[in-house]
């Protein structure tokens, strides 16, 4: 399996359905996010130079995408989000327009990035919208920068790489194709691509006490035939003081495509909402 077949297999199975994708209805022109010059910067920080493009005003809501991914993925959400928010979407380390030439990369790396792209726009704290590999780095910036997270709704995040949180199907499968990447001949491609698939099967190893150290309120989101195991995603919603938990039904690990509209509807109701505690009584309501 060469580097393009690698990245064919890594994107549907943890960013799913770019058939989804491939004629999108929308009168915003999302054929130019991530490759916008009007709108994309690039940032030198921590050794990389990391793309990024902002859209609209307001509050700062950050989105971080998925693995083997980069931004235009959210081509539904930065349209919609952008009339109410200051919309920031990010290529991760060593992904899309972001080139990484380290030997190296972890989760906790890119979170970094991500804390010092806010202070590189003098971002003090702002609302982050996470989908599966961007789920994790949404819950590591908030456990390693908390004073940089306003609020966070995270898709397809898990704590660690194996069948207690991942389907076993899926899990075997990334197992099999990261074992038939040993036996191909390194190109500077698919060094990277290694780095990057490395992630899946290997990371993250994120304790649920570490959990307890996210302050704001935050919105756990799975689908219910996720490549996440949906009791893996309720172990993360109940170790985290202020979350609520969604579970989409009939709903696989694209929840911001196939789901878009209430996807867009339920996280944008929990960022306009005051968090509120349902204690006692308030259960029965």
């Amino acid at each position: 399996m060469n580097s393009i077949d690698l990245r064919r297999w890594v994107l549907p199975l943890f960013a799913a359905c770019l058939t989804a994708t491939a004629h999108p209805q929308n009168p915003w022109d999302t054929t130019k996010l991530g490759r916008n010059p009007a709108a994309g910067r690039y940032a030198d920080i921590r050794g990389i130079k990391m793309y990024y493009e902002e859209y609209g005003s307001g509050e700062p809501l950050l989105f971080i995408h998925g693995n083997a991914d980069r931004m235009s993925k959210f081509l539904y959400q930065a349209p919609f989000f952008s009339k109410k928010y200051r919309v920031i979407l990010a290529d991760s380390r060593a992904h899309g327009n972001t080139r990484d030439d380290g030997d190296s990369l972890s989760y906790e790396m890119m979170a970094d990035d991500l804390a010092a792209l806010l202070d590189h726009l003098g971002i003090d704290s702002c609302n982050v919208i996470g989908w599966s590999d961007g789920g994790i780095n949404g819950l590591l910036l908030a456990i390693r920068h908390p004073k940089k997270v306003k609020k966070l709704a995270v898709t397809g995040a898990n704590l660690q790489p194996d069948p207690s949180a991942v389907d076993t199907w899926v899990y075997n499968s990334v197992k099999k194709d990261w074992d038939s990447l040993q036996r191909l001949p390194l190109t500077p491609q698919l060094r990277n691509d290694k780095k990057v698939f490395h992630l899946l099967l290997f990371e993250p190893h994120i304790r649920t006490e570490d959990l307890g150290l996210i302050k704001c309120p935050t919105l756990v989101i799975a689908g219910d035939h996720d490549v996440i195991r949906p009791v893996h995603t309720l172990l993360i919603a109940q170790s985290i003081p202020h979350a609520y938990l969604w579970i989409l039904p009939n709903s696989g690990h694209a929840t911001p495509i196939t789901y878009r509209d209430q996807f867009n509807k339920i996280v944008m109701d929990f960022l306009n909402t005051p968090y509120r505690t349902i204690e006692g009584g308030n259960r029965f309501k």
